[in-house]
């Protein structure tokens, strides 16, 4: 699937003996960029469910402001209710900068497609910063990291349903659905929903 700049997949399964996941995503594609979202509701089933969708409505709604700013509203929407982490990533429209957010345990890293000569594996990873909290419960400090990108670069973003080793075992081979669905067959658990969102930027706009 297309948006102003990154291509991106999505591989997802519920929790056993649930009808509705926690996890859901979200990607907006506009003139000025793409926001690319992931959220998990607290706990499982329809409450959780209900939160997370209740976020990307949000999200939607308001999309195009800053991501501290979609993060509050969120946090705003949520309160008194189910919480939910997330995290968010906006590729900019010039083709050359990625910010993220994250709040919770929604994992995510960035994958260099043309490290260094001398570079290992674990230089190519670029880490989101996870800032502990919950969105609609105790919300942190939040603080939003940019970082640069080029053409071939890969997003990944997953929920806790998916083991975080994942991030160290994975070179970004293949197709972006072969990619998402790869980690959830490998680092998948089946105790708990479980999402990852594989996005690769484009080739820079002229």
């Amino acid at each position: 699937m297309s948006g102003a700049q990154v291509d991106w997949a999505v591989a997802a399964r519920t929790k056993r003996g649930h009808g509705e996941s926690g996890d859901q995503y979200a990607v907006f594609p506009d003139a000025s960029g793409v926001l690319i979202a992931v959220v998990d509701g607290l706990g499982h089933g329809k409450e959780a469910a209900a939160a997370a969708h209740a976020a990307i409505g949000e999200l939607q709604k308001h999309r195009g402001r800053p991501l501290e700013r979609l993060v509050d509203q969120c946090h705003e929407r949520l309160q008194g209710g189910r919480g939910v982490v997330m995290s968010l990533a906006w590729f900019h429209a010039t083709g050359v900068t990625m910010s993220w957010i994250g709040v919770g345990n929604v994992e995510g890293v960035l994958l260099r497609s043309r490290p260094g000569e001398t570079s290992s594996l674990r230089d190519r990873r670029e880490m989101l910063l996870l800032r502990p909290g919950v969105v609609g419960g105790q919300l942190p400090q939040l603080r939003v990291a940019s970082v640069g990108v080029a053409a071939g670069d890969m997003l990944l973003l997953a929920t806790d349903g998916i083991d975080s080793r994942f991030i160290f075992a994975q070179e970004g081979r293949g197709s972006l659905r072969q990619v998402a669905e790869g980690i959830l067959a490998s680092h998948g658990r089946t105790d708990d929903d479980a999402l990852v969102l594989a996005a690769r930027q484009l080739m820079r706009p002229h």
